[in-house]
């Protein structure tokens, strides 16, 4: 072998050559375009997302992660989320994402933040959870109806209708199971829907509600004892094992650093699964999501379709939970502020603080924070229950 071959050999292996493809026979316009620009392409979304986390705070502990790990991904040559090199970030992927552990850990963190009292006080506040996940089963029926268009399955069409849960750990739990192919881009948008929250629910909210409505004060919550809020975790899970096993991972995990929260006893561990375990977690999980953001996987028109389907099933979710509290308003005696309706979506605590923002802004002297957070927490039961039915369905 000559010189002028060792050269060019050489300079076919570096970054820059392997980043604008070589042209190739057979392509359309569009597919050559992609061919030639795509990781360039998607160098310029994960950058989006860190600016979106650096910039705008949107969901930072998730999105930079994950922007940071397309980028890693879209590195031409080494081959960095590859199983066929054995890529660091497949192998976090593999460990993580595909086994189910990550968002099961993600939901052991929940539960230990979490507090149930809201709920507990008032359990007709799982009606509003319940109705959100309308969003959900939605997204599913628009997806099958557009398959010939995007060509979506059942199992695909189930995991972009749980975005409308706009629960981040549930999607990537089901999508995993379902539709791993799809994960990259449903995650992109289930988690990039949640850090949009105070923009998408605000005007649906406004849309669907009176001023007299937002200005509604609600009854103070009555007091809930310790014991009682050791007892919920165990009575959740027990009815979820008899009545949908298949939600028990997601429900399981999340009892369990509730319960571990509650009990007093076990204070390391409550604050391990709080923080460290936590921080721990996030970032893996992020880097490994990030890992699938790869041009050829995530430039698609299904992606296209994804993204569209999230936002209408997140605003569904939205929409039906203001409703089912202005149905509930219609037969009860006591009125409840029908904003709370839309902290139903799983985004907790965000949700439930847009909440609080948009009835402060009819009424200075309402706070709605600690009644949303009963929605907000029964959306978040509400989800992986829908998840489980999922599951069960796709079977």
């Amino acid at each position: 072998m000559d010189i002028a071959s060792k050269f060019s050999e050489l300079n076919r292996s570096t970054g820059y050559f392997n980043l604008i493809k070589p042209a190739q026979e057979g392509l359309n316009g569009f597919e050559q375009f992609l061919h030639m620009g795509g990781t360039l392409i998607m160098f310029a979304v994960c950058l989006l997302l860190i600016y979106l986390a650096i910039k705008k705070q949107y969901e930072p502990l998730l999105l930079l992660p994950i922007g940071f790990g397309g980028i890693l991904a879209n590195i031409p040559v080494i081959g960095i989320a590859d199983q066929a090199t054995n890529g660091f970030l497949y192998q976090i992927y593999h460990m993580g994402i595909e086994s189910g552990l990550f968002p099961l850990f993600i939901f052991m963190g929940i539960g230990a933040m979490t507090d149930f009292a809201p709920l507990i006080a008032n359990p007709k506040m799982a009606l509003l959870g319940g109705a959100a996940q309308f969003g959900i089963f939605g997204a599913l029926l628009g997806a099958l109806l557009l398959n010939p268009w995007f060509h979506f399955d059942l199992h695909q069409a189930a995991s972009i209708g749980i975005i409308g849960g706009a629960d981040g750990p549930t999607s990537i739990f089901v999508t995993s199971k379902l539709a791993p192919e799809l994960l990259g881009a449903i995650a992109v948008a289930a988690y990039s829907y949640m850090a949009l929250v105070p923009i998408i629910q605000p005007p649906i909210m406004k849309l669907l509600t009176t001023e007299a409505e937002r200005k509604i004060e609600m009854k103070q919550l009555r007091p809930v004892s310790k014991t009682e809020k050791i007892v919920f975790p165990i009575i959740v899970l027990a009815m979820c094992a008899l009545l949908l096993p298949d939600a028990t991972p997601l429900i399981g995990a999340l009892t369990f650093g509730n319960l571990a929260k509650e009990s007093g006893v076990v204070d390391r561990i409550s604050k391990t699964l709080q923080n460290e375990f936590t921080n721990i977690v996030t970032i893996l999980l992020g880097l490994s999501v990030g890992s699938k953001l790869q041009s050829d996987h995530f430039l698609t028109v299904q992606t296209l379709g994804i993204l569209i389907l999230g936002v209408c099933a997140f605003a569904i979710a939205t929409a039906s939970g203001v409703i089912c509290a202005k149905i509930m308003n219609a037969f009860s005696k006591v009125k409840i502020n029908p904003l709370i309706g839309a902290a139903g979506v799983s985004a907790v605590p965000m949700a439930a603080r847009v909440v609080n923002k948009v009835g402060l802004e009819s009424n200075p002297n309402n706070y709605l924070l600690m009644y949303a957070m009963g929605p907000n927490v029964s959306g978040v039961i509400g989800s992986a229950v829908a998840a489980g039915i999922l599951i069960s369905l796709c079977k």
